[in-house]
């Protein structure tokens, strides 16, 4: 499929450009039409949630629970491999990885701003009130717990299983494989491929806008730097730049030695926090917030909101499950290359275990400290705060109020604002504050280029095909893309226009999500590993022991 000279060496030409012409036109129309852009993007995401709401709830949880099924079944001990395969690392570097995937600039925008907003006001209880406290905890743990983890487990699963174990090429495609043969080398295993390209840069490009939101909130927070649309397209520029010099030079060495480095500092951070604030209250917690997690975890996966339809479902859960859907074949291709030679019960265990806690512990850190805080200090005026993820807005402001102002009311008028304002009431110390607000720009800035450097890696490897090494052309172009997309979403609206194109990326993906997973049980009921224990009266003919099938025939 990959052409061998030529301007599109080394790449499939019909996936390559249509993939890139699909994202072109999404640029452009960002940029010459940006107010119009949110507006339809906006319009889109509505009747998509009002319509098919019930359809991405309920998606995430059959794939939960799928996952759960496989994991004790007879399947899980199929290795992501061949029979004799062993895992090319180590148990500890293994989870040290799949740590690494748990962090991310979406963790440190809404490890705050979320528990708070749930604590001013969630269907469920009266805001700001013992009861939301706890119900806010709970909220921000189900939408980081493990429904996004499965969402990637099953793309690293299949993704794996084919790939490896059946040496089919290392792309989506392949997951069509056991329903349409090799019809996947066709027109439609193109237009597979071309989807999943444009929807995981769509979820790379999301997360760098955001990172690039948050730090130039953090940056006009501590130190009076415009929150300006002009300045965040040069952030992008100047941390994009920085990410492709790594991928086209020896220094990508240097770069993953800093993202290695950089995932220590993050959770040292989060010691620091634990140890400045109230250490006793994270803790409780912590450990109150996974059991209301674990005892409400269907109803809650469940609950459309039916009733009221307030809207409050719209722009939390039914936001998050799409977000998290358009990073499943990254992060899933990630997790599927670091884990050859693994069953599919350890990928499975490892995948939504360790990340999830991961999480929950940066959550309960953040999270609990201010909410902690919120619930002793907050200003009367906060007791009218009704906080909405559609009415957020990223208009600038001025700092000697925004130093002043409650947690809760930073989050309503710019959720990215929240966790700067938190350090503001964690310590009294002026010179601590500066140092934690600096650290967590520092930590965002980091977090942009390693994510612009492993997303264009990964744009890179479907583009051509699954090829390990794609060339430095293929690379610069990729590199360019991405931080064209991220731009294009700033300029239509910010966290708003971020929001709604998630929504809208979402639907494509979740049809793919669907497949997989019958293509994955049917591909799994014919591997004869499923039937070795398994008696051999109840094997098919194809499976059974030559002893058995003497004694059919006779």
């Amino acid at each position: 499929m990959r052409t061998t000279s030529g301007v599109l060496s080394g790449l499939n030409p019909t996936v390559s450009i249509g993939a890139k012409l699909l994202l072109f036109i999404f640029i452009s129309f960002c940029i010459f039409q940006e107010k119009q852009a949110g507006e339809y993007f906006g319009l889109i995401a509505n009747v998509l949630l009002q319509n098919a709401k019930w359809f991405l709830l309920l998606l995430a949880t059959f794939i939960l629970g799928f996952l759960i099924y496989l994991c004790m079944s007879r399947f899980g001990h199929i290795r992501l491999g061949k029979d004799n395969d062993k895992p090319e690392y180590s148990n500890i570097a293994w989870i040290s990885m799949l740590f690494s995937c748990g962090m991310g600039i979406g963790l440190m925008f809404w490890s705050v701003a979320e528990p708070i907003s749930h604590y001013a006001s969630n269907p469920f209880t009266q805001g700001l009130s013992d009861e939301s406290a706890r119900m806010a905890m709970q909220l921000t743990f189900f939408h980081w717990g493990l429904h996004p983890w499965a969402l990637f487990s099953l793309a690293a699963v299949a993704l794996g299983y084919f790939a490896y174990r059946k040496d089919l090429p290392f792309a989506m495609r392949s997951i069509l494989y056991p329903l349409i043969g090799d019809k996947i080398y066709g027109p439609i295993g193109n237009t597979v491929d071309i989807l999943t390209i444009v929807i995981t840069a769509f979820g790379i490009s999301q997360s760098l806008s955001m990172g690039i939101l948050e730090l130039n909130v953090g940056l006009n927070h501590s130190f009076g730097i415009a929150v300006d649309v002009k300045i965040q397209l040069v952030m992008v520029f100047i941390l994009c730049a920085l990410a492709t010099i790594s991928l086209m030079s020896t220094i990508s060495k240097g770069f993953k030695i800093i993202a290695e480095g950089n995932m220590i500092i993050s959770y040292l951070l989060v010691f620091i926090i634990i140890f400045i604030g109230s250490t006793r209250y994270i803790f409780n917690t912590f450990f109150e917030g996974i059991g209301d997690y674990l005892q409400h975890i269907v109803g809650m996966s469940l609950w459309s909101d039916a009733q009221k339809d307030t809207g409050w479902q719209n722009w939390w859960t039914a936001y998050y499950w799409p977000w998290w859907m358009t990073w499943a074949p990254f992060v899933g291709l990630f997790i599927a290359r670091i884990s050859k030679g693994r069953t599919i019960r350890e990928v499975i265990l490892g995948s939504l275990a360790a990340p999830t806690l991961l999480t929950f512990i940066w959550i309960a850190a953040f999270g609990g400290a201010a909410l902690n805080i919120e619930k002793a200090n907050h200003q009367p005026t906060a007791q009218e705060i009704v906080v909405n993820g559609a009415q957020a807005t990223t208009a600038p402001i001025e700092k000697t109020t925004a130093h002043q102002m409650s947690i809760a009311e930073a989050t309503k008028q710019d959720p990215a604002r929240a966790v700067f304002v938190f350090f503001d009431h964690l310590t009294p110390s002026h010179n601590t504050q500066v140092f934690l607000s600096a650290l967590l720009c520092l930590l965002l800035a980091i977090h942009v280029i390693t994510l612009v450097n492993s997303g264009t890696l990964v744009l890179c490897f479907l583009d051509s095909n699954g090829d390990p090494n794609p060339s430095i052309k293929i690379r610069l172009i990729w590199s360019i893309i991405i931080p064209l997309i991220g731009g294009g979403l700033l300029l239509a609206g910010g966290l708003q226009a971020i929001k709604t194109a998630c929504v809208i990326a979402g639907f494509p993906i979740s049809i793919l999500l669907c497949l997989m997973c019958i293509s994955l049980i049917k591909s799994l009921r014919q591997d004869p590993q499923a039937w070795v224990m398994m008696p051999d009266h109840l094997r098919p003919d194809e499976f059974k022991t030559n002893k058995e099938m003497n004694e059919d025939t006779k």
